[in-house]
């Protein structure tokens, strides 16, 4: 399997952070809607970031853990907000990656509010030909 959920304890933590924001407070859950494909032999992922600046995406990558966060600034107006449905402050996803996957040769590129990460299959993961042998070959070559 290319990708796996994080673990539970994981995704308790961070829904955990996502209500009750960093500080304690009560805050509104955040998503990062994400799309997940395989293209030969590339892994491509996508997560929906409408409005938030490049400068303010984080992409780490731990062993096979990738977390990205990001920061939607709220609002520093004194205006009557009539609708706010958008998440705004810091939010993050964390991935699993299977060992299959080369994740020292991930490439990232965020445009039109879209982070696209592209990341290998591991060599050592891709199908590949073994040749079988027999005795009489092994016979041949010795004789």
């Amino acid at each position: 399997m290319m990708l796996m959920r994080t673990d539970p304890f994981r995704e308790l933590d961070r829904l955990t952070q996502q209500i009750f924001g960093a500080d304690g407070t009560l805050a509104k859950p955040s998503v990062m809607p994400m799309d997940a494909w395989r293209d030969g032999d590339v892994f491509h992922v996508e997560f929906d970031l409408p409005g938030v600046d490049r400068e303010s995406i984080d992409l780490d990558v731990e062993r096979n853990v990738v977390t990205v966060k990001a920061e939607r600034p709220i609002r520093a107006s004194d205006a009557n907000m009539l609708a706010a449905e958008r998440p705004r402050g810091v939010f993050s996803r964390q991935l699993v990656l299977g060992d299959n996957l080369d994740t020292g040769r991930i490439s990232a590129n965020y445009d039109d509010g879209v982070l696209a990460l592209q990341i290998p299959v591991a060599e050592e993961s891709k199908p590949r030909k073994v040749e079988i042998s027999s005795k009489a070959d092994s016979l041949a070559i010795s004789a």
